[in-house]
C-alpha cells in the first residue's frame, strides 16, 4: 500500500513569461488552472514512438502515439493528470481535454478539464494509462507545445510552452497566434 501524502492548498495563479530566443523569435509560457496535488506512485511505461497504437473502445475518433500527437506532456504533468483523476475518482470523466478556446484579451485561452463527452472529431493518445485527447481545431493552435507541472515560489499548476503564441495579454490568460 502506498503512502498518501495530504494535498497542497488549492491555488489559481496566472502567468506569462516571454523569453527573447532572438530578434525575430520569442517563446511563451503561460502557467494556467494551478492547482496542487500529491503525485500518484509509479506509472506503467509510457508509449514509444512507433509503436502500434490500439483502439480505444468506446473511443469514436482518431487514436495516435504520442510522437504524433502535437502536445508532448512532460511526466511530471502526467503524474499531475493521474492524481487529479484520482482526486476526483473520475467522476467528470476519464479524459483529460486539452484544446484552445476563443477569449480573452489577446484571442485564445487555453483550457484543461476532464470529460467523459468525446466524439469522432477528437485525437486521443494514451500517455502513461492516461487518455489526454484534443480536438482538431485546437490541435492547430497547440502542435509543437509542452505541457509540463511547474512547482514555483508563486504556484504550482499545469504550463503551456507554445512556439505557436505570438503574443500574450496582460493578465496572462490568453495569447494570440
Amino acid at each position: 500500500m502506498r503512502e498518501r501524502r495530504p494535498a497542497s492548498v488549492d491555488t489559481t495563479v496566472e502567468v506569462a513569461t516571454m523569453k527573447s530566443l532572438s530578434s525575430s523569435e520569442a517563446l511563451v509560457s503561460q502557467t494556467v488552472g494551478l492547482t496542487s496535488f500529491t503525485p500518484a506512485s509509479s506509472a506503467p511505461p509510457a508509449q514509444m514512438a512507433g509503436e502500434p497504437v490500439a483502439a480505444v473502445p468506446g473511443f469514436p475518433g482518431e487514436v495516435v502515439a504520442r510522437a504524433e500527437f502535437p502536445i508532448e506532456i512532460t511526466t511530471k504533468a502526467i503524474d499531475m493528470i493521474r492524481s487529479a483523476l484520482e482526486e476526483t475518482k473520475g467522476e467528470d470523466g476519464e479524459y483529460l481535454r486539452v484544446g484552445v478556446k476563443g477569449g480573452g484579451c489577446s484571442g485564445f485561452q487555453y483550457n484543461l478539464n476532464f470529460t467523459g463527452e468525446v466524439d469522432d472529431e477528437d485525437i486521443l493518445v494514451l500517455a502513461e494509462g492516461m487518455k489526454i485527447v484534443t480536438d482538431a481545431f485546437s490541435a492547430s493552435y497547440l502542435k509543437g507545445t509542452e505541457l509540463d507541472y511547474v512547482d514555483t515560489l508563486q504556484g504550482s499548476g499545469f504550463k503551456f510552452n507554445n512556439p505557436n503564441a505570438k503574443r500574450t495579454c496582460g493578465c496572462g490568460s490568453s495569447f494570440s497566434a
